[in-house]
């Protein structure tokens, strides 16, 4: 776990109230967070309890190549405490985007981070490194992003990389990649890391991320490509509202036609929900306002791996398979375009069927339930 010699003076909470905060609004932020990292109730207890002893862990945050979106998308989280205590008082020492000093105020402060907190500190990463011709593609004050972030690492307890960019490369990394944009982990190879992919990612899921690591101690449970398993567990398709469409094969077949205005599944123009893991659904972005399905894109797949070469954005997807009506989901789209009337008919027909059945297993728990009563 977190202890004072490796942080500063002040705890989490005790930050928390210096700001103004109540006790109240802390332990709705904690049953918030909590809940976005999929923890149990009884676990709320626990996360309150460290934020309330755990003493802030110092963070450097570097920008490689990136756009700052990552930044930007954690300082419109859907709760206030995520941006002003989380991003700003966490002993966020160095960021070029949010910090007030620059120049050599700015690197005398997270020199001065690394050498007091060696081994003790957290190194976020927005951006990807270019590797090609030694990194020059990418200077900052004089030098390469490469030598920067081999020397941010050096003493880091572990390694965060915000974006797609510092994930899997993103834009800058797709065919041909001139500069050689290559993501953190495959040049960083002896540190924990952990990748929070997205274009951006979610605030939510960033500060889901750090609070985790404040009151466990450790990363959390990430999936076979490093991510955060709590938010990229379920597709975007597993969760979008317009599913329902989708299984009734009602598609949009064009962004200006009149299936689009009422607002069928955008699967037939490119959506690459059905094979994204991500949250989008669930937490939104903006405070919480909208994502892209809901502003009636298609889901690029932007938290998956090579996702600007995984084939043109506004095609659907060939040979999708998946379960029951998914395995089919071709087949469906053709249907949907030609014999509409027959696709809600055969849905309608499952949907009764579907709903039998659910009728007959209730009242089969009731009689069961009943017995248990008298007995």
């Amino acid at each position: 776990m977190i202890t004072k010699t490796e942080t500063k003076e002040s705890t989490y909470y005790e930050s928390i109230i210096r700001q103004g905060y109540s006790r109240r609004d802390f332990m709705k932020f904690v049953t918030y967070i909590s809940a976005y990292l999929g923890l149990e109730n009884s676990m709320v207890g626990q996360v309150a309890k460290a934020l309330e002893t755990s003493y802030r862990v110092p963070v450097i945050w570097e920008h490689f190549q990136e756009c700052t979106c990552c930044s930007e998308s954690f300082i419109r989280s859907d709760h206030p405490i995520v941006a002003d205590i989380i991003l700003d008082k966490i002993s966020l020492d160095y960021t070029l985007t949010l910090m007030a000093a620059s120049g050599h105020q700015a690197e005398a402060a997270k020199k001065a981070t690394m050498d007091k907190h060696k081994g003790a500190y957290i190194l976020c990463v927005e951006g990807s490194v270019p590797m090609g011709d030694d990194g020059n593609y990418c200077c900052i004050g004089g030098r390469s992003a490469k030598d920067i972030l081999l020397e941010a690492a050096e003493g880091a307890k572990a390694i965060i990389c915000w974006g797609s960019c510092a994930s899997n490369g993103c834009v800058q990394g797709a065919y041909p990649n001139p500069t050689g944009a290559t993501p953190i982990h495959k040049i960083i190879k002896n540190k924990p890391i952990v990748r929070v992919p997205g274009c951006p990612p979610i605030g939510e899921v960033m500060a889901g991320v750090i609070v985790h690591l404040v009151a466990f101690g450790k990363l959390p449970e990430l999936d076979r490509i490093g991510r955060p398993k709590a938010f990229y567990s379920k597709r975007v398709h597993d969760t979008c509202y317009r599913r329902s469409y989708y299984d009734a094969g009602l598609f949009v077949e064009s962004f200006d036609d009149e299936n689009a205005k009422k607002g069928y599944c955008l699967y037939r123009v490119g959506c690459k929900g059905p094979m994204t893991y991500n949250a989008c659904g669930t937490i939104k972005w903006n405070n919480g306002v909208s994502y892209p399905i809901q502003s009636g894109h298609g889901c690029f797949g932007c938290s998956e791996e090579n996702f600007w070469d995984n084939g043109p954005l506004y095609e659907r997807l060939t040979g999708l398979h998946g379960f029951g009506i998914e395995s089919s989901a071709d087949t469906i789209g053709k249907v949907a375009a030609g014999v509409v009337a027959g696709g809600l008919a055969a849905h309608a027909v499952a949907a009764n069927i579907s709903k039998k059945k659910e009728l007959k297993e209730s009242i089969s728990r009731g009689k069961e339930n009943e017995k248990a009563l008298d007995s």
